[in-house]
């Protein structure tokens, strides 16, 4: 089965065509607009609505980052658990960028800011910005070489007190993604829940 351009392109070749969403996000319900072309464009994903449900309320304040932000939701919960905070939402799919951008808008959510994902990773890494949190349900399906080197550049970012919570499908690696984790990025990583077909794995710096 081909992998989805959603994946890896800055343009996606399907049609932009808006489709309104009704969606509930950790207490907030709420309309957005998806389209084709971003991932899940037409409901809330499973492995994201499991993520929203396993954790806990993001930092009060700091930096905190939806990476693979799609349409938005991981990115709106957290901007609206945590508005005191400045939340990013990023991701390689302009599309997605945009609709998040204007889903954020929508809600009045003005600390938030959507971004392409290598133009924020230039910005923290120029600016030495640490983030104080990550959310995240990762493009596992973009191969493991991909998706580690993705991981170990973001992780890279955390604050020495930081955390990231990632939501990965139990049969698509979850378990040797802990390991790759705890191995060869000696980072500590705890199963915070195991629902519906998914691991929620948290993820901190390990203390040197």
């Amino acid at each position: 089965m081909p992998t989805p351009d959603h994946y890896f392109s800055a343009e996606p070749a399907s049609a932009a065509e808006l489709r309104p969403l009704h969606v509930h996000l950790r207490g907030h319900d709420v309309r957005v607009l998806a389209a084709p072309g971003v991932f899940s464009g037409d409901r809330l994903d499973l492995g994201t609505r499991v993520l929203l449900d396993a954790v806990g309320d993001p930092p009060a304040a700091g930096t905190l980052v939806d990476v693979g932000c799609g349409w938005g939701p991981i990115t709106l919960a957290m901007a609206l658990a945590s508005p005191g905070a400045q939340v990013y939402g990023v991701d390689v799919n302009r599309r997605a960028v945009e609709l998040t951008r204007r889903n954020a808008a929508a809600l009045g959510l003005g600390h938030v800011t959507a971004l392409d994902a290598e133009d924020a990773l230039s910005t923290f890494a120029g600016s030495g910005t640490r983030i104080d949190e990550i959310w995240s349900n990762p493009p596992i399906r973009v191969g493991k070489p991909a998706l580690h080197e993705l991981l170990r550049r973001w992780l890279g970012l955390l604050a020495p007190t930081g955390r990231a919570h990632l939501v990965v499908q139990k049969n698509l690696g979850a378990d040797s993604l802990h390991r790759w984790l705890e191995v060869e990025l000696a980072q500590d990583v705890t199963r915070t829940a195991t629902s519906k077909g998914f691991r929620v794995l948290t993820v901190r710096p390990r203390s040197r």
